[in-house]
């Protein structure tokens, strides 16, 4: 079993060697800081069934202070209180709508296009439901430092076309979810939200 807590010491361990690679002033230091580096990637290879050399390329050198990756996803239910999710081509289970948020766009526009694309519905983002730290949650491990923003979507518009990226779009009650992409969304984190918006709860949860 993956040790969580040590995976997400390597995360920062590789956050440290990239910053000091990116803001060292002698070669002393960067020859100790691309050791580093080379250290975490040994140790993250042992953690997944890829090599070195493949995860240097999913993971390349940053070209300015390294941050959390942010995931947009948009909960939308209907007037019976059932649930939109699509299901994912990268892993064939169901998900909330949404993706990674797009440089050029404000987090509400990017959950309207990811629903646009996804869904083909039109959707106003209604309101934030939720800000996730993944490293809070039981998702797999991933290589990634990961925050999720969760919106309340309601449709304005607009029938269901299936997205060319998705491979399904479906509504389904709270107590008949099916698998979930654990990596995207889990079965406690859509009741919280639903919880929110059943309750006209308008705090945010922030982890």
């Amino acid at each position: 079993m993956v040790n969580k807590k040590f995976l997400e010491e390597l995360k920062r361990l590789k956050a440290m060697a990239d910053t000091g690679l990116l803001y060292c002033k002698n070669e002393y230091d960067r020859e100790r800081y691309k050791e580093m580096q080379e250290i975490v990637f040994r140790l993250l290879n042992d953690f997944s069934n890829l090599t070195v050399e493949e995860l240097q390329f999913s993971l390349p050198a940053v070209k300015d202070y390294p941050t959390a990756k942010v995931d947009i996803r948009g909960l939308l239910m209907s007037k019976d209180g059932k649930i939109l999710l699509v299901k994912e081509s990268a892993d064939g289970r169901w998900s909330l709508p949404g993706g990674w948020a797009d440089v050029g766009y404000s987090a509400k526009e990017t959950i309207v296009k990811e629903f646009k694309e996804e869904t083909g519905l039109d959707i106003i983002a209604d309101r934030l439901l939720a800000v996730f730290d993944k490293k809070m949650h039981p998702h797999p491990p991933e290589p990634f430092y990961v925050y999720k923003i969760v919106f309340y979507c309601k449709a304005v518009s607009g029938d269901i076309i299936k997205g060319f990226d998705v491979l399904d779009v479906n509504y389904f009650a709270i107590n008949e979810l099916p698998e979930l992409s654990v990596d995207r969304i889990l079965k406690d984190q859509i009741e919280l939200l639903v919880k929110k918006v059943l309750d006209n709860d308008r705090e945010v949860y922030v982890d």
